[in-house]
């Protein structure tokens, strides 16, 4: 399908929205998944983080939803509040002057507000697996003419705490339906899971978007493991600085946070163990650039969009290149320029390495001068200079 068909194929609002945006053109996983979607035939996609599929799906959705009609047809499931409220907002964004409705539904939310949702027949649904099954149950959300379910970020609601409500809430459904899954990880385990539920699915796969230039650096600094903390304070302090700190254990995370605000950093903390007003308030202060820098793991950050993010840190060394791809694609997305900052030991140096080999990736080494990056130092072991000097005669024993 050409890009300039698929662009006409959409209704004036959303070719309105597109320029408005300035899109140039689709990226490779939007103009792959939009005849599918169109055609009514089940996806299975795969795509790095960053390439735009929350769009690929939102896109052919938008276009063939019947707007006249006061039915529920189309069910988003995503696994986190933030993700829920990213995609819905969205939906608000290039829906705007449409009589299209839209509602976003998260546990822990005030039930009377949320079931007053409902009653403005929403024709599409957002929400967490757990919160849409609740409705379900209750009888307030009917589910008999819904058209078509997303499985957002796909993998981390297969998971086994996931699994029986979202297949739940897919059997809620008639045998018609459309099941899309979108992900920028699918394994064959992730495919299985769904068999019973998808009908000859279309497998799209994009390892890498040619149609992304991005200008991503990737640069690293070495440190003692005690020295980490330093290092992430500088990076904290640089100018125009937007910075996603990514660390492997919430333990760590909190530990280093609370050093940080007791050195006066202003930076926010992502926990997936926060409760939903401290969470909120972390993404919303980093978004409008409250916060110069953001703590997060890599459970509590996924799905997560923050635009204008110009600094990836990987504060812990990603152990694969899937984990380093996720990571770093948050940043210099749809072109723009980014940094991917690593902070090892010495001993972790050969293991980056071999990381951005594997990724086609250069690495450069750097250090701080007057509060700046600057390229490392050659260091070399310094050796003794040569005497000029006679050694002087041994005396002879008297």
């Amino acid at each position: 399908m050409k890009t300039a068909s698929f662009i006409q194929e959409m209704p004036s609002f959303l070719q309105e929205a597109w320029k408005k945006e300035g899109f140039q053109a689709p990226t490779n996983i939007q103009e792959q998944a939009f005849p599918y979607i169109m055609d009514g035939q089940d996806v299975i996609a795969e795509s790095p983080t960053g390439t735009g599929k929350t769009l690929a799906y939102l896109l052919p959705l938008l276009t063939k939803l019947d707007i006249k009609s006061i039915h529920l047809q189309t069910v988003i499931l995503a696994s986190s509040r933030e993700l829920v409220m990213q995609i819905h907002q969205e939906i608000i964004n290039w829906t705007a002057g449409t009589d299209i409705r839209c509602a976003s539904f998260i546990g822990g939310a005030n039930s009377k507000r949320q079931l007053e949702k409902l009653k403005k027949k929403p024709q599409i649904v957002v929400g967490t697996p757990g919160k849409i099954q609740e409705l379900i149950q209750q009888k307030k959300m009917k589910m008999h003419e819904v058209k078509t379910i997303v499985l957002d970020e796909g993998d981390t609601l297969l998971v086994p705490e996931h699994f029986d409500t979202v297949t739940a809430i897919i059997k809620s459904t008639m045998k018609d339906r459309q099941l899309l899954l979108f992900s920028a990880t699918v394994n064959n385990e992730v495919a299985a899971r769904l068999a019973d539920y998808i009908k000859e699915p279309a497998s799209i796969s994009i390892k890498k978007d040619a149609t992304l230039s991005s200008n991503v650096e990737h640069i690293y600094f070495i440190c003692e493991k005690r020295e980490k903390l330093y290092v992430l304070e500088k990076i904290a302090r640089l100018q125009d600085v937007k910075a996603l700190v990514f660390m492997k254990d919430i333990v760590d995370m909190e530990f280093i946070a609370t050093k940080m605000k007791y050195n006066k950093m202003n930076i926010a903390a992502l926990s997936a163990d926060g409760n939903k007003s401290e969470r909120e308030q972390a993404i919303k202060g980093f978004r409008k650039g409250i916060y110069p820098m953001m703590l997060s793991t890599d459970v509590a950050a996924r799905g997560l969009d923050i635009k204008g993010l110009t600094t990836v840190v990987h504060f812990d060394l990603p152990r694969t290149l899937e984990q380093y791809t996720h990571r770093s694609g948050r940043t210099g997305r749809a072109g723009n320029d980014g940094t991917v900052i690593s902070i090892i030991t010495a001993s972790e140096e050969k293991e980056l390495k071999q990381l951005a080999k594997k990724l086609n990736i250069q690495v450069s080494k750097k250090e701080f001068f007057k509060g700046g990056i600057v390229d490392a130092r050659k260091t070399e072991r310094p050796t003794a200079p040569r005497s000029t000097k006679r050694p002087s005669p041994k005396r002879k024993k008297k």
